[in-house]
């Protein structure tokens, strides 16, 4: 693992006003390519203060990549993990006969994060400076994915994972959900994708 600082800075990165940033914000695809290194998966976390301003920027770039410790987490390194802020697998068991899984909810969401992490080039996640020096921090995460000739995008992991069925949306103790920036990807999973082609998920 190789630890380092990014030396780029986007004018025109935001964060929304609440609890994590905003995976609609815009992002500077430029500067998230930028950061891609032959041979390694670039992970960079941006920290904002209220006033939507970089405060701290740090950068690893791992030869073997980032691995999920659950669900919605991976470990940065032996002292930080990150989890994906604002979203949950399932309970319990779960059945996707189109896809081939029956097992526990956490092993299908887990296994879709692990997917994400490994494809990615570039890892550009985004967190309030309170989570800076923390042990666990809440991020948003965006992944630069890059086949020459078919594929060059940049997604928000939450999003996908969410439209894919891997994960929901979690919920404020009032009811409402804590990533409304996410509804309409949710509506996509409840297709039937993922979780929601189990009808025991749906009434949960």
């Amino acid at each position: 693992m190789y630890r380092f600082r990014a030396m780029c800075c986007a004018a025109s990165l935001t964060v929304c006003q609440g609890a994590s940033a905003s995976a609609a914000s815009q992002v500077d695809g430029t500067y998230v390519r930028s950061l891609a290194a032959p041979g390694k998966t670039v992970l960079v976390i941006e920290y904002y203060d209220g006033q939507k301003s970089i405060v701290g920027r740090i950068g690893f770039a791992s030869a073997n990549g980032f691995q999920p410790v659950s669900p919605t987490t991976f470990n940065v390194d032996d002292r930080v993990s990150l989890q994906l802020f604002g979203v949950e697998p399932c309970q319990g068991d779960m059945v996707n006969r189109t896809e081939g899984f029956a097992g526990r909810c956490d092993d299908f969401a887990k296994g879709q994060l692990a997917i994400k992490l490994k494809a990615a080039r570039v890892l550009y996640c985004r967190a309030f400076v309170s989570e800076q020096g923390a042990r666990s921090q809440d991020v948003t995460c965006f992944g630069y994915y890059h086949y020459p000739g078919t594929l060059d995008t940049i997604d928000n992991i939450e999003e996908q994972l969410v439209s894919l069925g891997a994960l929901r949306l979690s919920k404020k103790a009032g009811g409402g959900v804590l990533r409304p920036d996410l509804v309409q990807a949710e509506k996509i999973g409840r297709g039937g994708f993922g979780m929601w082609a189990d009808p025991r998920v749906k009434s949960q």
